[in-house]
Parts: structure tokens; C-alpha cells; sequence
């Protein structure tokens, strides 16, 4: 059965009135009855005067969902407070995947936090904070029969969830250019996004990890399959799961949140797959592999994006050139990423009979086998096949390009490029 609203609100003021009286307490305890402070303290603890302090001293704390400083505990920038309602939905694990009743974090002044668990109180399934934000009318009667001063009182602690400032990032902050364009060679194509560290998120998966290794039915659970027995509950095992320590011995200074987890936030293994080839054989019975590199997706779509953009004449100028050097360079990047796969293979695999690739290219791609051969070694060391190489590239870029009146001027600057980090490998490689 509900309650009248005027016994709603001598419940809140219960409720508030036992918060403050417990803090009196464990101050009080420390002192005798005839020290000054005594007196002092029990003035200040009085209903109206400590929910009056606290209103003023609430500006000094925010209450987010996105905190800045554990991206960096000198950061400046802002922190804000995202309502679920506001985030969009998508089909990642995300902040909008919480429930309705989540933890929000605060950030500020940790002496103020004391208004911060006040307002965490709860009654009937509400916090006061959330009483505050929705003008709770028992919640107003409740702080004050001034409805003025109630008023007052009221709207300062909903503002715990303002933007105390100007919505700033920080030089210390995470940044990440982002492409949204289809051209990654071009500034205009991408936006700076500067990511929040998504605080609730981050509490409720501490807390399900938590409960997952430590609750009394985890327990049972890994008892019971010790055991060989069977189990109402299973269990969920988190392997080589890091703890991140935030804020170090004051991890208060953070966030209340990080706080409350001693400073502890989990990182869940995220090693990359180990690759595994569909093709683990060596490029036999062929003379090249330049045209087996213009196949794979991203030299195909490179040098796709470098042909149409020389067709659609561009001016001769500086622009053009940094944009021709930018696709080239990728290119070649691509080209020594691609030779990795064969270097990699069990040194030798050259010497099989069936193995046509030109010297160059055998040397290049099967640096190894100079250990196992002498004369290998010897004409590796002399390294003619790097010009060799340089030319069978520039080639294959040259026919790659397709309708675009290319020849040998084009031919010197993609060996001119190639050239450097060509080099730079084979010294790797011999050393």
C-alpha cells in the first residue's frame, strides 16, 4: 500500500537525519563532552545547518559516467555525465548495455565526498540524488519547510550532474584520429575523437569479474568440478586477466569509483589471433611474386586509389606530390610486409627444384638460406639482387597503373623510393 506523501517525507527526513547523526557519532566518539569542539560539531550536525553546508559544498563534485584523469591523472579537461537514455545503441559492448540501476561515478573535491554518499541514500529503490533530478515533491517537503530554502537546496544537489565548466579535452588526454572519409591520405578525412574512460562500464565489469572468481557460488562451483561432482552453477575463468592500479596510493583523486576498487580496474586479454595461413607453401613454380602482391586487398585498393587519382590530372604542385608519396610509401610498406611471410619460412625452401623465382628474388625472400650455402651467401653479401628488386617492383607498379602514360621517368622514382627501406631491411637481415 503507498504511503501518504506526508509520511513519505518523514521517512526521507528519517533517513537523512540517521546519515547525519551516525557522522556526528563517530566524531563525537573521539572527544569529551567538555572540549569545545564537542559543541561545536553538534551545531554543525544540527538537521538544517549540515544540509545547508552540504548544498553549498556540492558544487565542488560532479557526478559522471565518463571520467578523464584515469586517462591520465594530470589531465584538465572535462568529465561528463552520459544518461543511458541518451546513448545510442549499437551492437558493441557499450555503456548504453547497462541497466537502469548503475552505478554513477563522481569526481572532485574528495574532501566533499562525505555529500556524495548522502545523496546515494536510498529509499524505496531511489536514490536522493535521483529524488533530486526528478524534484521529488516528499524529498522537497523533507529538507525544509521553507519551500524556498527546499527549492534551493534541492536544485543545487541535482546540479551534481552539471558540467561544472566549458566541455574541454586536455593535451593529456587519449586522442585518436578516426577515418570517416574513404581516403586515409587526407587530414579532411578524418575526425579527432578524444574518448572518455567509461567509468560506470568499468564498475560493473569489476563487479561481475569480482563475483565470477570470488562469490561463494564461484567457489562451489570449482569445488564441485575438483570434486567430480555436479554443480547448480557454473563458473567463468578469465585467463591471464591484468589489473590496471589507477591513481597509485591515493586513488581517490581519480574518481570515487576507482576509489571504492582500491585503485584496481581489470583488463581482459586481448592478445591478436595467432595467424594461420591457408597457404603455408612457398611461391613455387613461378618466376615472381610482385603479381601475387598486386592481388592482395590493400596493395590492390592502393594502387586503385593512386591510379584514379593521377587520372583525375591533379595540379603539379606540392599537394600532389605528398599525396602520389603518401599511396607509394604505403605501398611499399605493404610490399616489405608481404616479403615477411616468405623470409619466415623454413630457411632453404629456395634450393627446391621446383622453385622458379628469379636470383633477386630468391635472395631476398629466402635470406636464411646464405647460412646454409656459401655461394648463396657470397652473392647475397654483394647485394646486386636489391637493384634487381627495385626494378621488378617499379615495373609492377608501372603495369599496375594500367591506362595512365607511365614510363621510365616514373620507373626511376619508384625504385628512387623503394630503394631506402630496401636496404634498410637487407642490413637487418644480414646482421
Amino acid at each position: 500500500m503507498a504511503l501518504e506523501p506526508g509520511a513519505r517525507s518523514a521517512e526521507l527526513r528519517q533517513l537523512m537525519q540517521s546519515f547525519i547523526d551516525e557522522r556526528l557519532a563517530a566524531k563525537l566518539e573521539k572527544l569529551e563532552p567538555d572540549d569545545p569542539k564537542y559543541q561545536d560539531l553538534q551545531l554543525q550536525y544540527r538537521f538544517e545547518n549540515w544540509v545547508e553546508d552540504a548544498a553549498r559544498r556540492v558544487g565542488q563534485l560532479q557526478v559522471v559516467s565518463h571520467t578523464l584523469k584515469a586517462i591520465h591523472p594530470d589531465a584538465k579537461g572535462t568529465s561528463l555525465f552520459a544518461p543511458l537514455e541518451l546513448l545510442a545503441a549499437h551492437p558493441w559492448v557499450g555503456s548504453h548495455l547497462l541497466e537502469e540501476n548503475y552505478a554513477t561515478d563522481v569526481v572532485g573535491n574528495a574532501a566533499a565526498l562525505d555529500v556524495y554518499k548522502f545523496l546515494k541514500l536510498e529509499y524505496q529503490g531511489k536514490t536522493l540524488l535521483a529524488r533530486s533530478l526528478e524534484r521529488d515533491a516528499a524529498l522537497l517537503s523533507a529538507l525544509n519547510d521553507d519551500a524556498s530554502k527546499a527549492q534551493e537546496w534541492l536544485d543545487a544537489f541535482a546540479s551534481i550532474t552539471d558540467n561544472k565548466s566549458k566541455v574541454s579535452s586536455s593535451t593529456r588526454a587519449k586522442q585518436i584520429y578516426w577515418l570517416t572519409g574513404d581516403d586515409p591520405t587526407q587530414n579532411d578525412h578524418f575526425h579527432l575523437l578524444s574518448p572518455l574512460y567509461p567509468s560506470s562500464l568499468v564498475h560493473r565489469v569489476y563487479q561481475h569479474i569480482q563475483h565470477d572468481r570470488f562469490s561463494e557460488e564461484a567457489k562451489a562451483a570449482r569445488q564441485a568440478r575438483r570434486d567430480n561432482k555436479a554443480s547448480e552453477t557454473g563458473y567463468a575463468d578469465y585467463p591471464n586477466l591484468a589489473v590496471q592500479k589507477l591513481g597509485g596510493t591515493k586513488p581517490q583523486n581519480i574518481s570515487q569509483l576507482n576509489s571504492e576498487r582500491g585503485g584496481n580496474n581489470y583488463l581482459l586479454c586481448s592478445l591478436p589471433p595467432v595467424w594461420q595461413s591457408r597457404d603455408q607453401r612457398p611461391p613455387l613454380k613461378t618466376d615472381s611474386v610482385f603479381p601475387r602482391f598486386v592481388r592482395q586487398q590493400q596493395p590492390r585498393w592502393l594502387l586503385a586509389k593512386l591510379r584514379d587519382f593521377l587520372l583525375s590530372n591533379p595540379p603539379a604542385n606540392v599537394r600532389t606530390r605528398t599525396r602520389v608519396d603518401a599511396y607509394i610509401d604505403a605501398l611499399i610498406d605493404e610490399m616489405i610486409l608481404f616479403s615477411a611471410y616468405f623470409q619466415q619460412l623454413e630457411p632453404g625452401w629456395s634450393a627446391d627444384p621446383d622453385c622458379q623465382l628469379v636470383e633477386a628474388e630468391q635472395l631476398w625472400l629466402d635470406p636464411m638460406r646464405a647460412e646454409q650455402d656459401e655461394d648463396v651467401a657470397a652473392r647475397r653479401m654483394a647485394g646486386e639482387w636489391v637493384k634487381e628488386v627495385q626494378h621488378r617492383f617499379a615495373n609492377q607498379v608501372n603495369k599496375a597503373l594500367g591506362k595512365l602514360p607511365v614510363g621510365d621517368g616514373e620507373h626511376s622514382e619508384w625504385m628512387s623510393r623503394v630503394h631506402k627501406k630496401l636496404n634498410a631491411l637487407r642490413e637487418v637481415l644480414d646482421d
